[in-house]
């Protein structure tokens, strides 16, 4: 699918004001049918409906609900509205689309005042739903009527999607872009933008383990597995990697930790100093370097190891902490909140206050088998949880991701959010006043290795297309791609502009867009 597929139809999809003026009033000469519904996959159900209803009248009008209002499934709805509205539009029996902003379409019928409003034969099966009276009695304050077109063929759009779900992140990047009048250039230069920021990043710094080995066999009298040392792999995680990505980026970084007084430490120091990464190393004696040593046997994660000490820091290193980042005067300030002391419940605050207003400040706390609580971070510019650490903070399983999204706004008074939803990709909000527009951002993952340190790749490249560019559409896009060149390297290894840009070029090529 080219841009040219979205352009074709684009005509079609009106605002309610446009559609009201090509159709008139309730003493048109021409009669309008409308259809209401989510679309999310057009299937032949649909297609009958749509060609019944136009048969009734000589103008069809779709209504689609908007993502905000649908609550179908946890992940509803998979495609987006435009492009659930541009699908629509592309059969010929239909001649116009509006997208519903509002809950139900009772205030458009009564706006559009359509003759007809053509309602599934299903919805008649076990007497009248409360919707389909309100919608009933809505039509008959003004003489339109309720038809219902033939039941023989019912499908489900939500069956289709729980057997199988198409694949359309190529389409969604592309509507995205398209609505939001981006292109591949405009992304590539704002990437080389990205060395005019100062970072200064506060965090946990961990030392991931890979411990390579081969397995021999397990013993006879006990359930124990027997493996081959073959190699063992260091790399820099938590807030180090976060600070390594900003590195390569080309930004300036400031990096802000507590070590323990141990071979680790010097290793830590070492690396970053050798990347020429600022890092005021605030030593404690009473902690080991916290260190998280994977042992893999042929391939297979078989057992996490790890050296640690989860109580929280003392006053004194807090305020060794504040002072750092009072003297640093960066651009923006991520913390990396990975449960392991370095931020608590009586300290956070502190820490958050002690940030120069005018600076960005993001903020990311990651449960994994801790209990990390992101909604203590309040009034941050960004916040990027996962969905698990959402749902962990929030102590809720069943919300959709939009309600649980709004939640966060709730409880956080954040500014914009990005809710990773591993590979489904991410939800991604800004708040505008009341209003809390979204887009969702596919995962961009082609080839998993190891999706260990993607969410810290995401967070370092999104923090610097927020400085930068100031557009959260611009920084999810760049931070999904960045994970997913993390989750395609075996290991914790920083992603480069480089590898943001062939993965940038890949994409421009399967899409056979030619960049305006």
């Amino acid at each position: 699918m080219n841009k040219n597929y979205f352009e074709k139809y684009n005509y079609k999809i009106l605002s309610l004001k446009e559609l009201k003026n090509k159709i008139g009033g309730i003493n048109r000469k021409k009669k309008v049918i409308m259809c209401h519904g989510v679309f999310d996959v057009v299937h032949p159900g649909h297609v009958r409906h749509l060609a019944y209803a136009k048969s009734c009248a000589d103008i069809l009008v779709v209504s689609i609900t908007a993502d905000v209002h649908i609550n179908k499934g946890i992940y509803r709805p998979h495609v987006p509205q435009k492009l659930r509205a541009i699908n629509v539009s592309a059969f010929e029996m239909v001649d116009y689309v509006i997208i519903d902003m509002n809950k139900k379409p009772l205030n458009n019928i009564n706006y559009l005042k359509p003759n007809f409003f053509a309602k599934g034969f299903e919805y008649t099966a076990n007497g009248l739903p409360k919707a389909t009276q309100e919608e009933i009695d809505e039509l008959e304050k003004y003489g339109g009527r309720v038809i219902f077109t033939p039941g023989d063929i019912v499908y489900s759009s939500s069956k289709f999607l729980n057997e199988s779900l198409p694949n359309i992140e190529l389409e969604k990047l592309l509507i995205l872009m398209k609505s939001n009048k981006l292109s591949f250039d405009v992304l590539k230069k704002d990437l080389d933008n990205l060395n005019k920021t100062h970072v200064h990043v506060i965090g946990d710094i961990i030392i991931d383990s890979y411990t390579r080995t081969n397995l021999i066999g397990g013993q006879i009298k006990t359930p124990t597995l027997s493996v081959l040392f073959n190699k063992k792999d260091n790399y820099i995680g938590g807030a180090g990697i976060v600070a390594k990505h900003l590195k390569a980026a080309g930004a300036k970084v400031t990096l802000t930790t507590v070590l323990g007084n141990d071979d680790l430490k010097d290793l830590i120091i070492k690396d970053l100093k050798k990347e020429k990464i600022k890092v005021n190393q605030i030593i404690d004696s009473s902690r080991p370097t916290i260190n998280k040593n994977v042992i893999i046997a042929d391939g297979y994660r078989i057992l996490k190891i790890d050296t640690l000490k989860n109580q929280p820091i003392s006053d004194k290193i807090t305020k060794q902490i504040i002072s750092s980042i009072k003297n640093s005067k960066a651009d923006a300030y991520a913390l990396c909140d990975f449960r392991h002391g370095l931020f608590h419940s009586l300290n956070i605050h502190s820490l958050s206050k002690s940030i120069p207003s005018k600076s960005f400040k993001v903020a990311d706390s990651q449960v994994a088998t801790r209990w990390g609580n992101i909604t203590d971070f309040k009034n941050f510019d960004l916040i990027t949880p996962n969905e698990r650490e959402a749902r962990f903070s929030l102590a809720d399983q069943d919300s959709t991701i939009g309600q649980l999204s709004k939640k966060l706004f709730e409880n956080t008074n954040c500014k914009n959010l990005i809710l990773k939803l591993g590979s489904r990709g991410s939800l991604c909000v800004s708040k505008k006043g009341r209003i809390l527009p979204a887009h969702s951002v596919p995962s961009f993952c082609e080839n998993l290795l190891d999706a260990v340190g993607a969410g810290d790749a995401y967070l370092a490249y999104s923090t610097l297309m927020m400085v930068t560019s100031k557009n959260l559409v611009k920084s999810s896009i760049i931070g999904s791609i960045a994970a997913s060149c993390e989750c395609e390297i075996d290991g914790n290894i920083p992603i480069t502009i480089k590898d943001i840009k062939n993965k940038l070029f890949k994409i421009e090529d399967k899409l056979n867009y030619k960049s305006q």
